[in-house]
């Protein structure tokens, strides 16, 4: 125990032999945690005269901050689009699953629904921490229905809206309640978005521009109300044009405000987006560059016929279809499969691929203060990779909740 009671009672662990990412850069130090959050080890010495209670030792492993998921739908068997009398236990399921992937926090995420999945869904899901029971909630990310009909993609055009009532009211009216809310996925050239966009964002609600055919002044337009984000950069959007580019535009726009960042949405799983393309938009705005996986319920499933929200999709080898389309309807990527292939397909460093799927995700739903880092003070949601950025084990709060088992040998 620390000798100088009066600061804590808790357990100290260091973590030791690891490299650990601050500061932009892999540092050769250990990592110091008590009461779940990481500890400034000066003050321990100097300040306490503490000393550590256990030490794991990392074997050389990277310590990268828990990756932040705010894409995806569902996985191995479940679907969050799908109402039922308990989303939460599977909610619970995947959140458990995902662990081995480096996940420690997620946005579950609603494809475009009827209201009546809305109102059921949202209400039976909390903002919560993780632990042993896997990866906490930061809120739900819902992606539709006020989307565009002509880039609708997956999302099934019968249950699209618009903002006919003039707004907010069409909104709730849909959704029902906005408690657990992290973000929501809209097209800012629908009449009445800017209003939409400005009252979401003085709530505290991330809103991203996606599934839309707006030009860039619209999309800049919504980016002063306050939009942060872009979901899948060039899936679902009009494609860059020289002459008027988009919203593919906003990474190189001179009208985003000053000190504002605008974040964009990347599914590096090698089928949603070419690597050249992703090597643009990585070049252009490296700062903000947000990995997701877009997975769905087929992620850890075999190939043939699974749902999404109301369509029936179908898997093929590493592809994701409605069913008897050549319309991609998410993926089927892991977000430790993201950051790699990522990684090798910009040719970026492995601090950059790792601070993709942790910083930026946290700087844009404003968490970066407890998440997303190794600051002093930060969550300890760590994830343990080896050099190839294979996951080793997943700690949240300072806890293990995952670890990969060792090779039987032959």
């Amino acid at each position: 125990m620390p000798s100088n009671k009066s600061v804590s009672d808790a357990s100290i662990t260091q973590f030791i032999n690891c490299r650990i990412l601050r500061e932009h850069q892999l540092q050769r130090e250990d990592l110091w945690v008590r009461d779940g959050r990481i500890l400034d080890p000066e003050k321990l010495f100097f300040d306490e005269q503490g000393y550590a209670d256990e030490h794991v030792n990392c074997e050389g492993s990277i310590i990268a901050p828990g990756f932040i998921d705010v894409q995806i739908n569902g996985g191995y068997g479940i679907d969050f689009s799908q109402a039922s009398e308990d989303v939460s236990s599977g909610l619970s399921f995947v959140s458990k699953k995902i662990l081995q992937h480096g996940v420690t926090s997620f946005c579950p995420t609603l494809v475009t629904s009827p209201p009546a999945v809305y109102h059921k869904v949202l209400p039976q899901v909390k903002v919560h921490d993780g632990g042993r029971g896997g990866a906490g909630v930061l809120g739900f990310h819902l992606e539709g229905p006020f989307i565009s009909v002509e880039k609708k993609g997956a999302h099934p055009e019968s249950f699209l809206r618009t903002f006919h009532s003039g707004g907010m009211e069409d909104l709730m009216d849909a959704y029902g309640s906005l408690d657990s809310v992290a973000m929501v996925t809209l097209a800012p050239e629908l009449a009445g978005s800017q209003s939409v966009v400005r009252e979401l964002c003085r709530r505290g609600i991330t809103v991203s521009l996606g599934h839309s055919v707006a030009n860039l002044s619209q999309a800049e337009e919504a980016v002063h109300h306050g939009a942060s984000f872009i979901t899948h950069l060039f899936n679902a959007m009009l494609p860059f044009h020289h002459r008027d580019p988009g919203i593919v535009g906003l990474l190189t726009s001179d009208q985003v405000p000053s000190g504002r960042t605008v974040y964009y949405g990347m599914i590096a799983d090698g089928i949603h987006t070419n690597p050249a393309a992703l090597r643009i938009a990585h070049r252009a705005h490296p700062s903000g560059l947000v990995l997701v996986t877009d997975a769905i319920t087929a992620m850890g499933l075999p190939p043939g016929r699974h749902t999404l929200g109301q369509q029936v999709i179908e898997i093929q080898g590493l592809h994701a279809y409605v069913a008897g389309t050549t319309t991609l309807c998410g993926s089927i990527a892991t977000m430790d499969m993201c950051v790699r292939h990522f990684k090798q397909a910009a040719g970026c460093s492995v601090e950059e691929a790792l601070e993709a799927a942790s910083l930026h995700p946290a700087q844009l739903l404003g968490v970066d203060h407890k998440k997303g880092n190794l600051d002093y003070g930060s969550d300890a949601d760590l994830v343990l990779l080896d050099d190839a950025l294979n996951v080793k084990a997943t700690f949240i709060s300072g806890e293990e909740v995952w670890r990969k088992e060792p090779e039987k040998k032959k």
